[in-house]
């Protein structure tokens, strides 16, 4: 190909003017020649005289081709520059001519913006020349960039370096201190402390929470009198009380009731009378507040608490002797004069009170006192494993006086937070009680201190690096002592708004009792990443094999109501010394000096914190949250199964089980879905990944019944809550069948399963996800 180029509009009149286009146009061809390394493109100059249509202020640009000898018009001056046959002769010029374009309007817009920098004022200028300079060639209208994660090995060392340079007695030796006057002046000075700690660090906000609620203080007017023939024999002062007991006098035979469970008062039934009885029992095995309930259930008149020895762990060797600890007895958490609703100021609702607060008085004594009445017991008419007597000769009575008052309090709930970089409104939550009764170092204090720790390393941990994906919300709760008053207030008041936003949930009340073992209860979610974590941990006394774990709380655990009551996967962990609880929880013994002589209370943090710590990381770094779901799939199999044992006896109401394993059916197949999704989809999918998440979040909440009111049943969860509702009773009901078919109630047992199923299928459904995904074929 050969160009040609025709110039018109130029003056033909004017040879100078013509010469300098020519010279100009020979230069560019030189030019392009230098570059290109090739023979000059062919141009063409066509005359230079007006047009007759007057139009002399265009220039055309043609391209010709190399073989084309077209005609010049007349009178037009004609140059010629062979070509040779190189055939990209004319992408080359068009390769050019863009770039010539490019270039000019480069230039356009740089002389532009240097036009209009330099109209700035001289100090604005600078300002801008400093910035430049500073930026170091950033490009600062770019986006930023998102954090780098760091892999979980990397965590793990991050958190390893923090716990080994943190002393963890510090601050149990400071909150110990906090001791001398009223248990109202050591809440505030301990409240201060914590929220000063929290504040001190950079990285965490901190807010408070108030709540007004209704505890009952301990009044020292209360006895225990043995009478002998109506004469007082010997009477017991004790040094503790049992918190939301009745004030009043009541004067009974005594009987004793084991452990003062469901089985003990079965037993114990079978060859004695126990309307109006006072009923004396042993601590442990189960709440304080259970055991006045299975005594009202057989219509005794009041309660006697006593710790034995042997039941416990000591400092020393040998069995001790254990003071009269304290407890509630309230069946149930939380403020108990406002059940189901939280105490805020502003709410107003008539006078109310809990069905779970006791009808009888009830204390506790100390392990020699009780001994003392339990030595006077006949052994006549008593089961043979208990070795021991269980009533007292007729002459014998016993007067038990209660004297307690209640009183409204001011509470503070102590919170700090790091938020999550990625999902900051998702969350897992670490919590501790920091009242207690007695001295409270094992109880209260420890776990108070690895809750301030825990706070402040991982806020030293993403000044390093660590960025979590979820926020860490850090909970000193209040008034635990009194039934996880404090947590479940802020339960009750959030619970909608913790709904799908809370993960999970950590207590750290009493997670150190000694060594050697490992009682963790939990949710089934997080087994199987609390067992990974313990194969991980740094310590040969702590063994995945040797932990004992049990699914459910006891009552009186801070978690429980998180579980059972909002439906928040949760755990609490306890050290104890050969499987038993610590002697001195709730008495005056809890210093730290014994709790020293049994354990190393340091290397025992350092222990505890790295579990805690690792757990936390999981379920804040970790792209699919770490509940397992198959895991509670196998436990609601294990129930599915304990009924269908009862096949017969449900065949004879003309029902039968097939809705209730399909239900079953559906959850087991939706949890391995859901899995499998997971793991083969793309981990930049930001979105479908949190909607993954959201689904695996919902299983935990969708065991609440929804057919019972959260007021009259607060502890809705169908496997360890309480009430009609549960799995638990429903089994208990249709065995009735088998042992007192007078007292079964056949439309009571038919509605139990009939809303059980629909909770397990609605729980299927959650999994499932969108509602055009849901088969309800069953």
């Amino acid at each position: 190909m050969a160009g040609a180029v025709s110039l018109r509009g130029c003056d033909r009149s004017s040879p100078r003017g013509i010469d300098q286009v020519l010279m100009k146009m020979e230069r560019a061809r030189t030019t392009i020649t230098n570059i290109f390394g090739r023979v000059p493109l062919t141009y063409t100059r066509f005359s230079l005289t007006p047009q007759t249509d007057g139009d002399n202020s265009q220039v055309e640009m043609k391209l010709a081709d190399e073989e084309e000898c077209g005609d010049q018009p007349m009178g037009d001056p004609h140059v010629t520059h062979q070509s040779g046959k190189n055939g990209c002769k004319s992408l080359c010029f068009k390769v050019l001519v863009v770039v010539l374009l490019f270039m000019i309007g480069f230039l356009t817009g740089y002389l532009s913006y240097r036009g209009r920098v330099g109209s700035l004022p001289p100090s604005k200028e600078v300002q801008c020349q400093s910035s430049t300079d500073d930026s170091d060639g950033v490009d600062h209208d770019a986006q930023p960039e998102m954090p780098t994660i760091l892999d979980w090995s990397s965590l793990k060392l991050l958190l390893q370096n923090q716990i080994e340079t943190t002393k963890f007695e510090l601050n149990i030796k400071d909150l110990s201190e906090i001791s001398p006057g009223t248990s109202a002046d050591k809440e505030e000075r301990v409240t201060k402390m914590v929220h000063e700690k929290f504040s001190s660090i950079a990285s965490l906000k901190v807010w408070d929470d108030v709540h007004y609620v209704t505890l009952q203080d301990f009044n020292r007017d209360n006895k225990v009198t043995l009478l002998k023939d109506v004469l007082a024999e010997e009477t017991f002062t004790p040094t503790s009380y049992v918190a939301y007991s009745p004030a009043t006098s009541v004067t009974a035979n005594l009987m004793y009731a084991n452990y003062g469970t469901e089985k003990d008062f079965e037993d114990l039934r079978e060859k004695n009378n126990l309307t109006g009885k006072i009923i004396l029992v042993r601590s442990g095995i189960i709440p304080m507040s259970e055991k006045v309930r299975n005594a009202e259930r057989v219509s005794a008149s009041g309660v006697l608490i006593y710790p034995v020895p042997s039941d416990f762990s000591f400092p020393d060797q040998a069995a001790a002797d254990i003071d009269c600890p304290f407890g509630h007895a309230h069946f149930g958490s939380g403020d108990p004069f406002t059940p189901g609703f939280p105490s805020f100021n502003h709410t107003q609702f008539p006078p109310s009170k809990s069905s779970g607060l006791p009808q009888i008085p009830v204390q506790t004594l100390s392990s020699r006192d009780g001994k003392k009445l339990f030595d006077k017991l006949d052994s006549n008419d008593c089961p043979i494993s208990w070795f021991g007597g269980c009533k007292l000769d007729n002459r014998y009575t016993v007067k038990l006086e209660v004297n307690n008052k209640n009183a409204e309090k001011k509470i503070y709930n102590v919170f700090g937070v790091i938020k999550g970089f990625d999902e900051p409104d998702r969350y897992v939550v670490v919590g501790a009680q920091r009242d207690y009764m007695g001295l409270g170092v094992s109880k209260t204090i420890v776990g108070t201190s690895l809750l301030l720790e825990l706070a402040r390393m991982l806020s030293e941990m993403v000044n390093d690096g660590y960025k979590p994906r979820r926020s860490i919300v850090f909970a000193s709760w209040s008034a635990g002592d009194f039934g996880a008053v404090g947590a479940t207030e802020w339960l009750e008041g959030y619970l909608t708004t913790l709904h799908l936003k809370a993960i999970a949930y950590i207590n750290l009340d009493a997670i150190i009792q000694g060594s050697g073992s490992l009682q963790v209860s939990t949710s089934p979610l997080l087994h199987y990443t609390i067992q990974k974590i313990l194969k991980e941990v740094p310590d040969p006394l702590i063994k995945a094999s040797s932990a004992d774990f049990s699914y459910g709380f006891s009552m009186e655990d801070a978690a429980y109501p998180f579980l059972a009551y909002s439906g928040i996967p949760s755990v609490s962990l306890r050290f104890q010394k050969g499987k038993l609880p610590y002697a001195y929880l709730g008495t005056e013994k809890d210093t730290i000096q014994n709790l020293k002589s049994m354990v190393n209370v340091e290397a025992m943090c350092r222990t505890a914190a790295n579990i805690v710590g690792q757990i936390i990381l999981r379920v804040t770094h970790d792209h699919m949250l770490p509940l397992d779901i198959p895991k509670y799939a196998e436990e609601l199999l294990k129930k599915t199964m304990a009924l269908n044992r009862q096949r017969n006896a449900i065949t004879s109401m003309d029902l039968n089980l097939k809705w209730m394993n399909s239900a079953w059916g559906d959850f087991n197949r939706a949890s391995k879905t859901l899995k499998k999704t997971f793991l083969e989809s793309d981990l930049d999918n930001k979105p479908f990944l949190r909607s993954l998440n959201d689904r695996i979040m919902k299983v935990e909440h969708s065991m609440l019944s929804p057919y019972v009111s959260p007021k009259e049943s607060p502890f809705r969860h169908i496997l360890y809550g309480n009430g009609n509702h549960t799995f638990n009773a429903a089994l208990k009901h249709i065995d009735l069948l088998n042992n007192n078919k007078a007292q079964f109630n056949e439309d009571m047992f038919k509605n139990q399963l009939a809303l059980l199923t629909w909770t397990v299928q609605s729980a299927a459904n959650a999994l499932e996800g969108e509602i055009w995904e849901i088969d309800n074929e069953f």
